[in-house]
């Protein structure tokens, strides 16, 4: 049984956007930016926008995010020296876990590249154990729904 394939998701879904300057390491021997690069810029737009909006603090919160899934479907290729818009939303936030999901796009394009999603639980950083979603985190973990 063959799963159904998305389409690119159109700009106007998303709540958020962070640009990402391609680098010439981030293309791989057939000229486009290789996939597991994609996943990367998941990771780094979301994260910096939760570090920037004082969510998140990597080195000394008590509240770390674990990645437990992840996703990725491609839809047309990027490429070193092109400029890419993340755009960030929230499809579900429970008590300690969220589902983030990013779409790529080409600076100015209208859909996506690439879309995707992935799932963090948030555990306390010494025990390891799920903990709930601490104030400033449920804060804007709400705005991108």
């Amino acid at each position: 049984m063959s799963a159904v394939r998305p389409t690119p998701q159109s700009r106007s879904g998303y709540r958020c956007f962070r640009r990402i300057q391609t680098r010439w390491a981030d293309n791989d021997m057939y000229g486009h930016v290789n996939n597991v690069v994609y996943y990367a810029w998941f990771d780094t737009a979301v994260n910096t926008l939760l570090i920037e909006r004082g969510a998140l603090d990597i080195h000394q919160g008590a509240t770390i995010g674990f990645v437990v899934e992840t996703q990725c479907h491609y839809f047309a290729p990027l490429a070193f020296p092109q400029t890419v818009e993340a755009g960030i939303r929230v499809a579900h936030a429970g008590t300690s876990s969220v589902r983030y999901e990013i779409a790529l796009f080409a600076e100015g394009a209208e859909t996506a590249a690439a879309q995707g999603h992935f799932v963090h639980v948030y555990v306390d950083r010494e025990s390891q154990r799920p903990v709930k979603l601490p104030a400033a985190l449920r804060a804007v973990v709400d705005e991108l729904k």
